[in-house]
Formats: C-alpha cells, sequence, structure tokens
C-alpha cells in the first residue's frame, strides 16, 4: 500500500488555488492549505475595518480549490452585486463569511463550517487568528504601512525594502502549527515576495515549526520579478530573502524554471510592467547551500501571450520529491 503523504502549501490564493488544484486529484496525498491573513485591497479592507474580521479573500481561494463541487462554488463565490443593489461591489463570498463570522462568533469556526459545507478535500488554514498590518522599511528607513501602500507605492519605488515586519506582532494559528509538524512535505509558494508569501513567515512560531517538522521544505522561485518589490532579483536573491526569515540549512529544495522565455515576450514584460525573468546563471552560487535547486521546463505552453507556471509540470515535480521521500522511508 502506497504511503499517504501530507502535503502543505505555504501562500497566497491564486497560487495556491491552481497548485492544489492539481494535487487535489492524487488520492495520495493530504493536502493542507496555509493562507496568508495581510490582504488589505477593496472589500477586504471594508470588512477588516467594519466588522473586524480577517481578510476572507484569500481563503475564499483555498476553499474553492479544495471543493469536492469546485465549478459551482467558484460561481457562487464569484458573483457580484450589480450598481443598483445596496450591496453592489461585494461577492456572495464576502456576503456569507460576514454572516458566518457573526453567527458563530470565530473567523476559524465559520471556515471550518464552510469547509463542511462545500465538501473541502483537506484542510484551509488561516496562518494567524489575529489582526495585523504588513509593514516594510526601505533602505532609507522609511516606513510603509499595509499591503495595498507596499503594492501600489506611494513613495519613491526605486528604494530596495530591506525589512518586513507585522504590526502587531501576532502568533500562529494552532491548526497551522499542527498542519506544519505532520507534514512530509512543505511547499512555500511563488507569487509576490514581500506581499503574499514572506507575511506567512513573520507570523510568530511558523518558522520555529517548519524549521522543527520532519518535512522537506520546498521554495517555488518566481518566473519574474515584480515592480517595486523585487526588481531586479535573481534566484539566489529570492531564496536569501525567503532565508532571512526563515533561516539557513532549512530548505532541501529550490524549483526554479529554466525554459526559454521567448524574447518577444521577455520585452513586453520589460516596457509595461518593468519585469525580468528569474532564471539560474550560475549554479556555483548554490553550492555550499544546503537545498537543492531542481530548474524544469515549468512553463505553461502559451510563449505569445503571458509568463506563468505550468501547475501540471509543478505537479510533476511534486510527484518526483515525493518519490524521493518515499525511498527514504
Amino acid at each position: 500500500m502506497t504511503k499517504k503523504i501530507n502535503i502543505t502549501t505555504i501562500g497566497w490564493w491564486s497560487w495556491s488555488y491552481s497548485l492544489l488544484s492539481s494535487l487535489r486529484w492524487n488520492e495520495n496525498y493530504n493536502l493542507s492549505a496555509i493562507i496568508s491573513m495581510s490582504d488589505s485591497w477593496g472589500s477586504t479592507w471594508i470588512l477588516r475595518e467594519e466588522f473586524g474580521i480577517l481578510p476572507p479573500w484569500d481563503v475564499r481561494r483555498g476553499v474553492m480549490a479544495l471543493s469536492e463541487e469546485r465549478e459551482i462554488v467558484k460561481q457562487l463565490f464569484d458573483y457580484r452585486y450589480d450598481k443598483d443593489c445596496s450591496v453592489w461591489g461585494h461577492s456572495l463570498w464576502n456576503l456569507i463569511i460576514t454572516a458566518m463570522a457573526d453567527i458563530t462568533g470565530s473567523f476559524d469556526t465559520w471556515l471550518k463550517e464552510v469547509c463542511k459545507m462545500f465538501k473541502v478535500k483537506g484542510q484551509v488554514i488561516p496562518v494567524t487568528l489575529e489582526l495585523s498590518h504588513l509593514c516594510v522599511r526601505l533602505e532609507n528607513w522609511q516606513i510603509i504601512k499595509w499591503e495595498t501602500n507596499i503594492d501600489e507605492p506611494k513613495h519613491d519605488s526605486s528604494l530596495r525594502i530591506e525589512h518586513a515586519f507585522l504590526e502587531p506582532e501576532v502568533s500562529a494559528n494552532s491548526d497551522a502549527l499542527d498542519a506544519l509538524e505532520n507534514s512530509d512535505l512543505i511547499i512555500i509558494s511563488f507569487w509576490d515576495l514581500y506581499t503574499s508569501i514572506i507575511p506567512n513567515l513573520l507570523v510568530k512560531w511558523i518558522p520555529e515549526a517548519i524549521k522543527n517538522s520532519k518535512a522537506k521544505v520546498v521554495y517555488t522561485c518566481n518566473m519574474m520579478t515584480k515592480k517595486w518589490e523585487t526588481n531586479w532579483y535573481e534566484v539566489i536573491d529570492f531564496v536569501d530573502a525567503i532565508e532571512r526569515y526563515l533561516w539557513t540549512w532549512v530548505l532541501d529544495y529550490v524549483v526554479v524554471n529554466d525554459w526559454y522565455i521567448h524574447e518577444k515576450l521577455v520585452e513586453r514584460y520589460h516596457k509595461l510592467e518593468n519585469k525580468k525573468p528569474v532564471k539560474v546563471k550560475d549554479m556555483s552560487v548554490f553550492e555550499w547551500k544546503s537545498y537543492k535547486v531542481l530548474a524544469r521546463d515549468l512553463l505553461y505552453e502559451n510563449e505569445y501571450e503571458q509568463v506563468r507556471y505550468s501547475y501540471e509540470k509543478t505537479a510533476d515535480v511534486i510527484a518526483e520529491i515525493v518519490e524521493e521521500i518515499n525511498k527514504e522511508d
């Protein structure tokens, strides 16, 4: 009998949604998704300020990805009321979770009830159950507060981010700690490095739980830099940033795309968004690192449209790592 593998993803809704959607069909995987709670965009901000609840938008995608009724749930959660309605602009998901939070009196309780209601296969876990805001310190020592102000800066965006922190400091959700402790594989996702991924590692006890887990730890590196956050980062810069908050000697694998991105697409990204591809240019810089770099063709087959991960190819790399775990056992 094949051993069940406990896989925990750490990240943000978009990448987690697509990867979880690919992994959920493997009956040998038990899946948990730890979701960032630093969102402060749009209607999420209104709900945080008016009702004092945690950001609900990112957990929505986790529920959608792992639901056995995914298509109808996606349509239901994405439904928005039009401008002729007093609740226009809000999604039906936001209204459901606000009501559930009011009824149960607990963000954690309502989420578990929603997961039961929509037949979620696995766990969707907020990284913390406490409210806080993401802050960064720039190289000129200026402090920028709230994710929206980091994502769409009003400051000099050429300044590098030197340090990220939460205000106030918050502690990890015990369910997140349990998931990490019992994991065989922990996947730290790519996406916006300072506004989507690192906020999870700023939560008290999360780095310790990852470090102390018996699990293999994988970091999937971005394919492209992001304007304002990681303008000229190389692979080693992304990994070094993760290790600053996770500590060194914790990562076991770094997964990175090494497939050719068409030059016309590269030019378009540079012109419109000031982005560039992220690839390993010199493997020797990783010679003394604790982790193994897995450079693979991970590019989605649409070379003239956009640069994004193929989640099926990524799932194949995860299967490759799982096979190594099984061999060790």
